[in-house]
């Protein structure tokens, strides 16, 4: 997005410095990775930084006000969820699109959100491996409204841990063979928590436990990665250990699974931004649209863009079985803004909300990004491509 940043970083492009960036990232997940990394970060201009935290702030302040509550509750009207769900989750995560508007202006559109973790961990070593195997400008962070590295530990530390006199885990299914298990690694490298897996959980009262090295271990926290709807997938065993955390147990979660389902595409027809493509849920729509072709129509929980039908007929809408658990979005186009020796790649950035309990609002404070050369923003549209996949954005102070 400037011009002379990306031809300087090009320029000095070779793959020793990307294989070296990929080693020292990949060090954390016994030397492989099992998603790809990016070539290049993207290098953000100061406008268009203030475009995105000012719609991310927007879209918090619906998050933040009173109706929210009320507006979001049907979201998992039909799902067994735990008690205990806190008033807000501790992270949102937004992802948008870099787009360009009528007058050729970069216009950022909201693509989905979610209360839940990201690569929290993972993104501090991605910019550390980049600074270390590639001359970034100096004058550019990831890091946003005044956080830098040890600020967004300590606030990243606070908002799973706490005041640290609780003893939190990691939890998860399975999580040593999940392709995002690297963030696990790093997370636990920064801050120290426990990596444990659903199948080991076990009652006594109301309180759970774990072993670690023979060791029994009371879990006061849980730093939540289980996606509740993947439960549903799992043999019989774990459905039931997951019934154990349907009790009410002296426990608190970052973040709760309700939050997964409130914080979604849920809210986006909820949503008044200029950033919010108009989006509407299928059921509410007597009309079919005679223009398909402007819109994409999605399942509201789903990952990785699953599900997503982006050449809408009306023949997809009317096999729909369940209208209420999906959107018609407009359809945004990304724009092809980074240039690339193989070719221009677009880019979607996901910026990284933490609740600040002192004031209950949210802050923007850190990054990822995600370059495509394919129909959508993912592994199977781009995996014959180069100079795509997960990556960080710089954005000028």
């Amino acid at each position: 997005m400037i011009s002379s940043v990306r031809n300087t970083f090009n320029q000095a492009f070779t793959d020793q410095k990307y294989q070296q960036m990929l080693a020292s990232v990949s060090k954390m997940n016994d030397g492989k990775m099992d998603f790809r990394l990016a070539e290049t970060p993207v290098f953000i201009d100061r406008t268009t930084k203030n475009k995105l935290v000012k719609a991310g702030d927007e879209i918090c302040a619906f998050i933040t006000s009173d109706a929210f509550k009320t507006k979001t509750e049907n979201s998992f009207s039909k799902v067994a969820t735990p008690p205990n769900e806190a008033p807000l989750p501790a992270c949102i995560v937004m992802d948008f699109a870099i787009c360009k508007n009528a007058h050729n202006e970069i216009d950022p559109k909201l693509i989905e959100l979610q209360g839940f973790p990201s690569l929290f961990g993972l993104e501090v070593f991605h910019d550390r491996a980049f600074r270390n195997s590639f001359e970034i400008p100096a004058g550019f962070s990831p890091y946003l409204n005044g956080t830098d590295e040890q600020s967004y530990l300590h606030f990243l530390k606070n908002i799973i841990q706490g005041d640290g006199d609780r003893h939190t885990v990691l939890l998860e299914l399975y999580p040593h063979e999940q392709k995002t298990r690297v963030d696990f690694y790093c997370t636990q490298n920064l801050i120290g928590i426990p990596i444990v897996c659903l199948s080991e959980i076990y009652t006594e009262g109301n309180e759970l436990f774990y072993e670690q090295g023979g060791n029994k271990k009371r879990i006061d926290s849980i730093y939540n990665r289980i996606v509740w709807d993947e439960i549903e997938k799992q043999s019989e065993a774990m459905k039931e250990k997951a019934k154990l955390l349907l009790q009410d147990l002296k426990i608190e979660w970052v973040t709760h699974p309700n939050h997964f389902y409130r914080i979604s595409k849920y809210i986006m027809p909820l949503l008044n931004s200029t950033a919010v493509p108009t989006t509407r849920f299928l059921s509410a729509i007597s009309n079919i649209p005679s223009d398909l072709e402007n819109y994409v129509l999605k399942p509201l929980f789903s990952f990785a863009g699953q599900g997503v039908i982006i050449d809408v007929t009306k023949n997809d809408i009317e096999n729909i079985k369940d209208p209420e658990n999906w959107i018609l979005q407009e359809k945004v186009e990304y724009a092809p803004i980074i240039d690339t020796p193989t070719g221009a790649a677009k880019t979607e950035i996901r910026l990284f909300y933490f609740l600040d309990n002192t004031n209950n609002q949210y802050k923007a404070v850190f990054n990822l990004a995600r370059l495509s050369k394919g129909k959508m923003i993912g592994v199977s549209y781009n995996a014959d491509k180069d100079w795509v996949g997960g990556t960080l954005a710089y954005f000028e102070i």
